[in-house]
């Protein structure tokens, strides 16, 4: 049995899907591509792309940094017939249950539980955040808590096991307790051989996850909660009547414990119009927050800043600027991905500097806990600085990515007639001309809409993407330096 085990553990294969920001679903399948040498399916339910990879490869999957939250899939329907009747279609999730082929998805789910509890063996433990702290910061970048007009009805909802879940209300969103796995990148070689150990020694192995009636004998039973994400107005339940029942069948099949707060295992359910994703979850904390520990009140993604450097395409030894920096999200994603461009982060709030900093400090401590005293830093600058009166040569900047003011928590859409145009004044300054090019996140489109037109000399629209910002519809505009000069009035020097 244990050479049996042996024999199969490198050959435990899983098709993973990941969450990412809205509008970069193509940006992360070519992520995946480059880096796991996989393809990808990009979901019909926006934000979401599928993969398959080896279950050695688990810890390069946790590195990516286009994507938000994993999890193994058990099974995908992509035209689930609903009956009509409430009664009946919930009673139909619950027979799905008994149907689905959970073993390997299980073994997946605890080689993945190996590998965090090795990662946090060898770090010093973080406090857990909780479930509130996580609304309250994770989408901190939204300006607002105004939700997106999508036409068709979406919930998100917790439960199991017959427990009616805390909130039933539409848009909820809830996750787990903080996860210490994909915050550190440890060394890739002691990973990959940790990944095959773990998988050869628990390929066969059931044990706690148990392959049916678990529970028996030594064995601690498990905590599970299910958690539905829904979308689409032709079904007949709600979210929390689809987790409730469909995680009453999950701990009848597998004798576990329902909690809702303290839970080892999340099922989801994901269901798009007709379509239906069962999976496990890998992560219970978003990746996104990898790198930012000092949040201000607008604090942006680390996935989404990833995927709007990407969209420029750094080169070796490219200046790329933020001149509205915030807490930092984007230059710190970008001297991490792309340490041989040079970044220059700048903020007129001083406070938002001071977060920045902060942030970068604790970059720095992360880097030197990992390669001891002789780490080198990173390739990163930050000072307080007045965006339309830049301090930098002009055409001396290849890229310009920044995150601009809404109009909502920070200065107002009126400010914005005024601020958008000279930002991108002055933004045409200091990119080279003809070969630059910015990327720009702004929700306020009709304002950026106006004072593009305006500088239509000296900046062309290229690709747009509408992405999802914290519930607001916002635009990544990616822009090309012309050839045109421009112009170089200083009376205020």
């Amino acid at each position: 049995m244990a050479e049996a085990a042996c024999e199969a553990g490198p050959e435990l294969s899983a098709v993973i899907g990941a969450t990412v920001p809205t509008g970069f679903e193509q940006t992360a399948a070519e992520e995946v591509r480059e880096k796991l040498g996989s393809a990808s399916r990009i979901s019909k339910d926006r934000g979401k792309i599928y993969f398959e990879v080896p279950a050695q490869g688990l810890p390069q999957v946790h590195r990516l940094r286009s994507v938000d939250n994993l999890f193994v899939v058990v099974q995908e329907f992509k035209e689930y017939q609903f009956k009509e009747s409430k009664e009946d279609a919930l009673k139909d999730l619950e027979d799905l249950v008994k149907k689905l082929s959970w073993a390997d998805p299980l073994k997946v789910w605890e080689l993945n539980n190996s590998l965090k509890k090795r990662k946090t063996k060898r770090k010093k433990p973080q406090p857990q955040s909780t479930a509130s702290k996580e609304r309250q910061s994770d989408d901190g970048e939204g300006q607002g808590a105004e939700p997106e007009d999508t036409g068709k009805q979406e919930d998100c909802a917790p439960g199991a096991a017959g427990v009616e879940p805390a909130s039933s209300q539409d848009t909820e969103e809830t996750r787990g307790v903080a996860s210490q796995i994909g915050g550190e990148e440890e060394d890739e070689d002691n990973e990959q051989a940790e990944a095959t150990e773990e998988s050869q020694a628990g390929a066969g192995a059931e044990s706690k996850a148990g392959g049916g009636q678990a529970g028996q004998g030594d064995a601690r039973v498990l905590r599970f909660r299910v958690t539905c994400n829904r979308a689409g107005e032709k079904h007949s339940f709600t979210s929390s009547e689809a987790a409730r029942d469909f995680g009453g069948a999950v701990q009848e099949h597998f004798q576990w414990k329902a909690d809702m707060t303290n839970f080892d295992v999340e099922v989801l359910l994901n269901i798009h119009n007709n379509e239906v994703v069962v999976g496990i979850a890998l992560t219970e904390e978003s990746l996104h927050r990898r790198n930012i520990t000092h949040f201000g009140p607008t604090t942006l993604r680390s996935t989404l800043a990833y995927g709007m450097l990407r969209l420029c395409d750094p080169q070796p030894t490219d200046i790329i600027v933020d001149p509205m920096c915030g807490t930092g999200a984007i230059p710190i994603e970008g001297a991490t991905e792309w340490p041989s461009c040079y970044h220059i982060a700048g903020d007129n709030n001083p406070q938002a500097v001071k977060r920045a900093a902060n942030n970068i400090c604790s970059l720095l401590k992360k880097k030197e806990n990992k390669e001891s005293s002789t780490s080198s830093g990173i390739p990163l600058d930050i000072i307080q600085w007045d965006i339309c009166n830049l301090p930098l040569r002009t055409g001396s900047v290849d890229i310009i990515v920044t995150d601009m003011p809404f109009g909502k928590r920070i200065g107002s859409k009126k400010k914005n007639w005024d601020l958008y145009p000279a930002c991108l004044m002055e933004m045409g300054r200091i990119c080279t001309p003809g070969t630059g090019r910015a990327a720009l996140l702004t929700q306020d489109k009709k304002c950026f809409a106006k004072a593009l037109s305006r500088m239509g000399h000296i900046w062309r629209k290229g690709q747009t993407v509408w992405v999802n910002v914290g519930g607001l519809h916002a635009a990544v505009y990616l822009l090309k330096r012309t050839w045109e000069r421009a112009e170089e009035k200083r009376a205020f020097w």
